[in-house]
């Protein structure tokens, strides 16, 4: 290996070792920001529940009632 690729290695290689050493690598180091962007997230998702829900029950109660009317008695003629 000449000492140009080996010089090269070594600046490549070199800036990622203190990273490596760090303590909190292993650790859960999530901030109040995060959780609270995932607060709003959750939010979100809730609220765009909320009108499928309405609309679903909507369906289910056209569906059960009893049909009363014109279309009942309607008659050819």
């Amino acid at each position: 290996m000449s000492s140009l690729t080996k010089a090269i290695a070594i600046l490549v290689l070199l800036p990622s070792t203190p990273a490596l050493a760090t303590p909190l690598a292993g650790e859960n180091s999530t901030g109040l920001t995060v959780w609270i962007f995932l607060g709003f997230a959750a939010l979100i998702v809730v609220a765009q529940l909320v009108p499928v829900i309405m609309v679903m029950l909507g369906m289910v109660k056209g569906i059960t009632k009893k049909r009363t009317g014109a279309f009942e008695n309607s008659s050819t003629d």
